[in-house]
C-alpha cells in the first residue's frame, strides 16, 4: 500500500510538472481558461448559493437554541454565524460540493478524452496535453472558486438573518449588531487561502484521475469517484493543517 501511494504521489507531481509549463499559444489557452471559468463559476453558482443560505440558516438556528436559558446575548448570535461561516463553514463546505461537481466533470472529461484516444493524438502531433488541459481548469479555479466561496459566505450570513430575524427570535439591530462585533481581518485572510488550497486540490487531483486512466467505463466511473473521494480527504486534511497554522 505505501508503495502504491509513491508511485500515485510520483506521478501525480511528474504530471504537475509538465503541466504547470510556459504554454505554447497564450490565445489558445486564454480562450480555455475562459471557458472554464464560465463551467465552473456560473455553473457552480446555484448550488453554492442554496447551500450557503441553508448553512446559514441552520446555524443560527442551533446556536439560537444552544443559547436559549443562557446569559450570552442574543446577539452573539449574529457574531457566531459571520465568524464559523468565514472561518470554516464557506470554504470548506463549498469546496467539498464542488469537489462533487467539479472533480467528477473534470475527471470524467478528461478521461473520456484518453479512452476515446484523442490525447494520444494531440500528443502525436507535438501538443503538451498535460499542459492544455489541465492548467486552464487550475487557473480558472484558482481565480472563480474563492470568489463563490465570498459570495457563498454573504449568502450564509443573509441566511441566518432570514432564520431568525424573520421569524422573530431576534431583531433586525441585534443580528446586525452580532455581525458586525469582534470583526478580525485575519479571518478573512484565512477563507481566501483555505479557498486557493483547496481549489487546487480538488482540480489537480481529479485532473490526474481522468488523465491516467485506463479500461472502458466502468474504471471511468471509478475515476470519477475517486476523483471525489481522495479530493475530499485531501480538502479535510488540509483544512486542519490549514487551522493549525493560522491559530499558531
Amino acid at each position: 500500500m505505501l508503495f502504491n501511494f509513491f508511485y500515485h504521489f510520483g506521478r501525480y507531481l511528474k504530471m504537475m510538472g509538465t503541466a504547470l509549463t510556459r504554454p505554447e499559444k497564450l490565445n489558445m489557452y486564454y480562450r480555455e481558461t475562459t471557458r472554464q471559468m464560465i463551467d465552473i463559476g456560473i455553473g457552480s453558482l446555484v448550488i453554492v448559493g442554496l447551500i450557503a443560505i441553508f448553512i446559514g440558516a441552520v446555524t443560527a438556528i442551533q446556536f439560537s437554541y444552544q443559547l436559549d436559558g443562557t446569559l450570552v446575548p442574543r446577539w452573539y448570535i449574529g457574531y457566531i454565524v459571520r465568524d464559523s461561516t468565514i472561518i470554516e463553514l464557506a470554504p470548506t463546505i463549498t469546496c467539498l460540493v464542488l469537489a462533487g461537481k467539479v472533480g467528477s466533470n473534470i475527471a470524467a472529461e478528461i478521461g473520456g478524452m484518453r479512452q476515446k484516444e484523442h490525447i494520444d493524438a494531440m500528443e502525436i502531433m507535438g501538443v503538451n496535453t498535460a499542459n492544455y488541459l489541465i492548467m486552464p481548469k487550475i487557473i480558472a479555479a484558482l481565480f472563480v472558486i474563492p470568489l463563490l466561496v465570498a459570495v457563498g459566505a454573504f449568502i450564509s450570513v443573509i441566511g441566518g438573518y432570514a432564520a431568525t430575524v424573520f421569524t422573530g427570535l431576534l431583531s433586525n439591530a441585534e443580528y446586525i449588531q452580532g455581525v458586525r462585533s469582534f470583526f478580525v481581518e485575519k479571518n478573512v485572510t484565512m477563507m481566501f487561502v483555505k479557498a486557493l488550497v483547496f481549489a487546487f486540490l480538488l482540480t489537480s487531483v481529479s485532473a490526474y484521475q481522468g488523465y491516467h486512466v485506463k479500461g472502458g467505463s466502468i474504471e471511468l466511473g471509478q475515476a470519477s469517484t475517486n476523483a471525489v473521494v481522495y479530493s475530499d480527504i485531501l480538502i479535510l486534511l488540509a483544512d486542519y493543517l490549514l487551522a493549525v497554522f493560522f491559530t499558531q
